[in-house]
């Protein structure tokens, strides 16, 4: 149940771009809706479909329409165009967090016999790159790209399954 729940929320936002690419601008703004209460949607921090490069740069983006202006309400609202691709409906690290969440489930269904829950201790090791990544992110020290958000969407993703789907399977026993 988990798993199918997992695949099916990270796998709609990629089906927004997919509609925008086939004309169905309608549906694909609705999940674009629906996501944006659940993430940010930066197109600075989000992979595009259907274009030149699946990670663009900021200067590419504000190329290609994107607004120039600090406003983040203004920035979100660009899904892209047939030039520079279409944005997916969540941001780089959500994905590796939810598509993690998902592959390491599949993989929990293999292993669960054998599989004890990940210690605290260690959990919180793995989340020390997602949070400093993002915290100085957050407080402008610096920039981050779009594969250490990813790599760390993808330790803090793998780490939080084998943390809480031990615990799970027993309650569900």
């Amino acid at each position: 149940v988990f798993n199918t729940a997992w695949a099916l929320y990270v796998l709609l936002p990629f089906l927004a771009p997919v509609l925008v690419q086939v004309g169905l601008t309608v549906p694909a703004q609705m999940i674009y809706t629906i996501y944006s209460v659940l993430c940010h949607q930066l197109p600075t921090h989000s992979y595009f479909l259907f274009g030149p490069s699946l990670a663009p740069p900021a200067s590419d983006l504000v190329a290609h329409g994107m607004t120039t202006s600090t406003n983040l309400l203004a920035q979100r609202a660009f899904i892209g165009n047939d030039e520079i691709g279409w944005k997916v409906a969540l941001c780089e690290r959500d994905v590796a967090i939810y598509a993690t969440v998902f592959l390491t489930g599949l993989l929990f269904g293999l292993v669960r016999d054998r599989l004890r829950p990940l210690p605290f201790k260690i959990y919180v090791l793995f989340l020390i790159p997602i949070g400093i990544d993002g915290l100085t992110q957050l407080v402008g020290w610096r920039e981050s790209n779009w594969w250490l958000r990813t790599l760390t969407g993808v330790l803090f993703g793998f780490a939080s399954v084998w943390l809480a789907y031990p615990y799970v399977e027993d309650a569900m026993l």
